[in-house]
């Protein structure tokens, strides 16, 4: 269940749409034109925007341009229009998907599901990780332990917020050398070694006298509560 914009001039359409979608468990509001479905999507907020392109007062092409201007809402783009030049120049401007009429209602609720579904991943996987007094917000890529900032190298960020998302979960030094850089692994590969003793140092501890990161012999490492 979403909360949806529906931005289409023709009535017919739009009334098929809200009663078709509204079935299908969502709450939709409606704008004939371009700068009134503007103004109701930011000042509104709603989950996701469905606009059609050929609008009497502005293309919807500008009303994309404009609405990410001013607002991260996804944006469904539902037109006739299917040159395929123009979907990639939609796309560009910021469009989530494209839908070219006619199309059923059943399609069109996939899509929605299938934009949100993403979006929010992308979003879990930018939420704050907090492990102990260690802090780390992977969007802004910042780090504080115990509220003082941590000067990290982009790799150690890299190493911290991949162990941070798995509290308490050993994970292998082949499995780090894959994920966080990207890399085969090979046995005398000290990679993952150097820096985990940078990050250790950064974190105030040290391999015999650990806090934080915990080795687990011929396993790998794991990042854990002290206070735990």
């Amino acid at each position: 269940m979403a909360q949806l914009l529906l931005v289409e001039d023709d009535a017919a359409v739009r009334s098929a749409l809200m009663r078709a979608l509204t079935e299908r468990g969502h709450t939709v509001t409606s704008a004939a034109t371009g700068m009134s479905g503007l103004r109701m999507a930011v000042d509104d907020r709603p989950d996701l925007v469905i606009l059609d392109l050929g609008l009497p007062d502005i293309d919807g092409y500008e009303i994309v341009r404009m609405l990410r201007a001013v607002s991260p809402v996804p944006v469904i783009v539902a037109t006739a229009r299917d040159d395929e030049q123009e979907i990639a120049r939609i796309l560009d401007a910021g469009a989530d998907d494209y839908l070219v009429k006619p199309f059923g209602a059943v399609q069109l609720d996939a899509r929605i599901r299938a934009v949100l579904r993403r979006l929010q991943g992308e979003d879990d996987a930018f939420q704050p990780l907090v492990v102990g007094e260690l802090r780390i917000d992977p969007r802004g890529r910042h780090v504080t332990l115990a509220g003082r900032p941590l000067d990290l190298r982009p790799k150690e960020f890299d190493l911290l917020c991949y162990l941070a998302a798995r509290p308490d979960q050993v994970v292998s030094k082949r499995e780090l050398m894959t994920q966080v850089w990207q890399l085969p692994y090979g046995g005398a590969d000290k990679t993952v070694d150097v820096h985990l003793s940078w990050l250790r140092n950064k974190l105030g501890e040290s391999a015999q006298q650990p806090r934080y990161i915990r080795a687990v012999r011929g396993v790998g490492v794991k990042l854990v509560d002290p206070a735990a």
